[in-house]
């Protein structure tokens, strides 16, 4: 039994939807058919894959499956980013924050700096153009703190 991340529900994954969830956590391999190989090695149908992944994104156990692109190394901008909210503002602030499309992984946090998110942006110089934008919209200052060093956790949640 794992927890949902949305709802914070308890949720009974199948047999195949555990290895799916597992497997896919390792990324797609570089292959013409990624899809179908992955199927193949769980021993289910490319279509059962599809299907099982449309179904988990569509109940909103997964929030997102799809590419992870290094903005940095792509010639763009990274940054993590935090905001100091008022407990009664801050549904409301996380709204419009997560209405730019530069902002990815917006948590609530049990510190001073109680929202954090990174921002990604086609540009360098798009982060700063981003924050003066998210300021000017909430009415609260953010935060910036680019990366120094780079680390690869390889975090991986296995159900």
């Amino acid at each position: 039994m794992s927890m949902t991340a949305e709802t914070g529900k308890a949720v009974d994954f199948t047999d195949t939807e555990k290895a799916i969830i597992n497997r896919l956590q390792h990324g797609l391999p570089l292959t013409r058919y990624p899809y179908r190989d992955v199927a193949e090695e769980l021993g289910i149908t490319e279509n059962a894959l599809l299907d099982y992944l449309q179904a988990l994104l569509a109940s909103g156990i997964l929030t997102r499956f799809g590419p992870m692109f290094h903005a940095g190394e792509m010639g763009g901008g990274l940054t993590l980013a935090a905001m100091r909210i008022p407990e009664r503002e801050f549904d409301a602030v996380a709204h419009t924050v997560n209405q730019f499309p530069e902002v990815a992984h917006n948590y609530r946090r049990e510190h001073n700096l109680n929202m954090w998110f990174v921002l990604a942006t086609e540009t360098p110089e798009g982060i700063a153009d981003t924050i003066h934008r998210i300021e000017a919209s909430t009415g609260y200052p953010v935060y910036n703190m680019p990366k120094e060093q780079e680390f690869h956790v390889h975090l991986h949640f296995p159900v």
